[in-house]
């Protein structure tokens, strides 16, 4: 499976960006989906992920911040991002796990100016 991520751009601390991210074959909802970011320097992190039946997982830093929401139909899941601070600026990894096999996107670039 591929992931196409979009979205990342500059925007000032304090704005607001939408992640979306799609998948080139079904993913049932069942199956995790979600995002990682990895600033400069630094391990990549968890950002949120999310799967039916289950609450959404958010890091500690991004937590009533950032929403993770799926479109099923779609095979997209979007990161929408709130209250940007410039610590979020990072390359933003969408990500999926199938089959015991983890899958990552390109990475998109989230910068947030100070």
């Amino acid at each position: 499976v591929q992931l196409q991520a979009s979205g990342g751009g500059l925007v000032q601390a304090g704005g607001s960006l939408r992640l979306s991210c799609t998948a080139s074959r079904t993913i049932l909802s069942s199956v995790v989906m979600g995002w990682y970011r990895q600033a400069p320097g630094k391990e990549r992190d968890l950002v949120a992920t999310l799967r039916s039946g289950r609450d959404a997982n958010y890091g500690d830093s991004v937590s009533g911040r950032f929403t993770i929401f799926r479109d099923n139909a779609k095979n997209t899941v979007y990161l929408q991002m709130t209250s940007l601070k410039p610590e979020d600026t990072a390359v933003y990894y969408c990500y999926t796990k199938l089959e015991g096999a983890a899958y990552w996107g390109q990475g998109t670039l989230v910068t947030v100016s100070s």
